[in-house]
C-alpha cells in the first residue's frame, strides 16, 4: 500500500560546508517525518555526518531523500522498512 507508514533512515555525509544552509532548509521542510536526528562532526576529515530516523510513507521519504540527493557536496544513503 502506498500510504502505509514505514520507518526509515537517511545517512548524510556532508563533504562541503557550503551545502549546509540548503540541507537545513530541506530538513525543515520535511521535519514532520523526523523522529530522531544526530549530527557528528568529523573534524580530522573536515566533514560531518547527519543521521535521521523517519516515519512516513514511501512516497514522502522518497521525496525527502531525492531532494537531499540532488544537493552538491553531500552523499546520501537511505533505507526504509515496514
Amino acid at each position: 500500500m502506498p500510504n502505509e507508514r514505514r520507518l526509515g533512515t537517511i545517512i548524510i555525509l556532508i563533504e562541503d560546508k557550503q551545502s549546509i544552509s540548503r540541507l537545513n532548509s530541506i530538513i525543515t521542510k520535511f521535519s514532520h517525518l523526523i523522529i530522531g536526528r544526530q549530527g557528528i562532526p568529523l573534524h580530522d576529515r573536515e566533514m560531518s555526518v547527519v543521521s535521521l530516523v523517519l516515519e512516513g510513507t514511501t512516497d514522502e521519504m522518497g521525496a525527502f531523500s531525492g531532494q537531499l540527493g540532488m544537493l552538491r557536496g553531500l552523499k546520501v544513503k537511505s533505507a526504509f522498512i515496514k
